[in-house]
């Protein structure tokens, strides 16, 4: 299976983008949010992943650096499908208070020439805590991560292979995810800054975690390759061996700090 890190930035990035990723099986891709805006359909091109191939997206929650790309993606995926050029239906999987606010902003945004397939080819799947999908022909099971924030979910995939890859979304570990995120092979997890620069970027007031709780976390849960992802963007030309050096200090598993457009076998 192959990870594709579309963007690697918090919401308010403009040196890199917002944070998404695709997995891919073959010609089967699963995306994981689409970012804040429709440089996701360049990044999508720069990558070789076309959006016909895309049939399976996933919307952890709704706030605008993780929703806004998809309204990009259902507006050519209609026209697509209109000039005959997409085969088969877009499946959106969220939970149950998403779908709405989806549609109501396509609404409000696209003509309806387009959204004319919502609730038809392009189709939405709404799931609860602990329900489970075959998704690009794996198991994936959705979770509430237990957000103080806007509701959101993330989710743990399971391979062929039995390798699970694990997704918190992009807030601190919730003890309710235990079960999802505990020896993990694979954890993605967000790190807003450097702990070494937690006053000047004060994660904690935005609800997210630094370089070193996001490490001590994967060191305690016994997870074996540990991705950190949605961070600041003052240090990108060097942030990869900052993050790592901070980062090593507190885990002894396989650390990864990914650029934007960078792939991962696994």
């Amino acid at each position: 299976m192959k990870l594709t890190i579309l963007g690697t930035g918090n919401a308010a990035v403009t040196e890199c983008y917002n944070t998404c990723f695709v997995l891919s099986e073959g010609d089967r891709h699963f995306l994981v949010d689409a970012g804040g805006g429709n440089q996701i359909l360049k990044i999508l091109k720069d990558v070789n992943i076309r959006l016909e191939d895309i049939h399976d997206i996933f919307l952890t929650h709704e706030h605008i650096d993780h929703l806004l790309g998809l309204i990009w993606i259902i507006r050519m995926t209609g026209q697509k499908m209109n000039q005959g050029a997409y085969e088969g239906e877009l499946r959106i999987y969220c939970h149950s208070d998403l779908a709405g606010k989806i549609t109501t902003i396509a609404g409000l945004t696209i003509q309806k020439k387009v959204t004319k397939h919502i609730g038809g080819r392009i189709r939405f799947i709404e799931v609860e805590d602990g329900d489970s999908r075959e998704v690009i022909g794996q198991k994936v099971t959705f979770f509430d991560i237990g957000s103080t924030k806007a509701k959101q979910f993330g989710f743990s995939m399971v391979t062929a292979e039995g390798r699970r890859i694990t997704c918190c979304g992009d807030e601190p570990f919730n003890e309710c995810q235990e079960r999802y995120v505990r020896q993990s092979d694979w954890l993605m997890h967000e790190a807003f800054c450097l702990y070494s620069e937690a006053d000047k970027f004060r994660p904690y007031e935005k609800h997210h975690s630094t370089v070193k709780e996001a490490c001590e976390l994967a060191e305690k849960l016994g997870v074996m390759n540990l991705i950190l992802y949605h961070t600041e963007e003052t240090h990108l030309p060097v942030r990869k061996k900052l993050y790592t050096e901070e980062g090593k200090q507190y885990y002894h598993g396989n650390l990864f700090v990914p650029d934007d457009k960078e792939v991962f076998e696994i």
